[in-house]
């Protein structure tokens, strides 16, 4: 990945342009994925999550949720990227359910996280429901993140045909 072009996916309705009350994450670390990254802050823009700066930190969207709301935090990060080759999340494919990640708040408060689930979807083929599932609420705090999903790539738009989306629920 690398470059401005479309994020993750897009969604009809951005949200709020207002950061609801609750922390903002600054630092995710997975263990098992060898993450340890900065959170940026990014929004959604005319329906295009937009994409991470670069290939080392993750972004939050600010417009979906924030921690200790109780609702779905979702963030992303590029798997590779253009010109560096693997790129924050390039292991994330080797989570499992239960694996650990903790994302810190502004406040310095640690949020847990396990594993749930991890799921591909092609971008072109993608549902109001598949969107709702990936970004929509989980019904209790949970942490999503999304990422190209290596493989299939469209030379057209520069990017990957699915994305991987992981959600991983508070401990």
């Amino acid at each position: 990945m690398g470059g401005r072009r479309p994020g993750p996916m897009s969604s009809t309705e951005a949200g709020s342009a207002e950061t609801p009350r609750g922390e903002i994450p600054m630092a995710i670390s997975i263990p098992n994925a060898a993450v340890d990254a900065p959170v940026e802050r990014v929004e959604i823009v005319d329906g295009v999550m937009q994409n991470p700066s670069g290939p080392w930190v993750v972004s939050w969207y600010h417009d979906l949720a924030t921690l200790g709301r109780g609702d779905n935090v979702v963030m992303a990060g590029h798997v590779d990227y253009w010109n560096v080759g693997p790129a924050v999340f390039w292991n994330l494919f080797q989570l499992v359910p239960g694996d650990a990640i903790e994302v810190v708040s502004e406040q310095d408060r640690p949020y847990a996280y396990a594993v749930e689930w991890m799921k591909n979807y092609v971008v072109a083929e993608m549902t109001a429901e598949d969107l709702d599932e990936m970004i929509g609420s989980a019904g209790a705090e949970a942490l999503t993140l999304i990422t190209c999903t290596v493989g299939s790539w469209d030379a057209a738009t520069g990017t990957y045909r699915e994305r991987t989306a992981l959600r991983a629920m508070q401990t």
